[in-house]
């Protein structure tokens, strides 16, 4: 297995234009945490031509919402959430300068483009690993749509999260590749 590339935030467009479908990464900084409800609440400040109430540029997406943190600890599990679901915003959160989301399962066509216009990427993260996750979080803080209650937006600050790239910002897609040869080593 190929050793993960160290991935820390905010992402420039060139590093994410660096990564490559099928290489694993290591994410050291801030991830957003939003889900379907934040997301829309996000896109109608957008449109509104309004300031959005976190920093979008080279911004990282997760799309997960946590369990309640049990005492002591920072964070509930956090599984991520199937990210055809937020393919409706993405190509928008994209133009406003996020430079990769993460969640589970592959995107749809608009969505790919948009990573190739934009220069963005998208991470998959399996599901079922929700307890491993949250013991990558050191701080998690509401930022935004408190209102939502466990769907609020959420900055989370992560060290060694664990992901894979699904889709580069060329069109590679992991679920579209020959499995055999992912993580081979090249021959000269």
């Amino acid at each position: 297995m190929m050793e993960p590339i160290k991935l820390t935030t905010p992402v420039s467009r060139e590093f994410a234009c660096s990564l490559e479908a099928g290489t694993p990464v290591s994410i050291d900084g801030e991830l957003l945490a939003l889900r379907d409800r934040a997301h829309s609440c996000l896109i109608e400040i957008l449109r509104a031509g309004e300031r959005p109430p976190f920093e979008l540029d080279g911004a990282l997406i997760l799309y997960a919402s946590p369990t309640p943190a049990k005492p002591g600890k920072i964070i509930g599990s956090i599984g991520p959430t199937t990210s055809l679901r937020m393919d409706p915003f993405t190509p928008e959160l994209l133009a406003a300068g996020v430079r990769g989301t993460i969640g589970k399962g592959p995107r749809g066509g608009s969505v790919v483009e948009a990573m190739i216009e934009h220069g963005a990427v998208y991470l998959a993260v399996t599901g079922g690993i929700a307890a491993l996750l949250a013991k990558k979080v050191i701080s998690c803080k509401t930022v935004a749509f408190e209102q939502l209650g466990p769907e609020a937006a959420l900055r989370l600050e992560v060290r060694d999260f664990p992901a894979i790239v699904a889709q580069d910002c060329r069109g590679g897609n992991l679920y579209k590749m020959d499995h055999k040869s992912i993580n081979k080593p090249q021959e000269d």
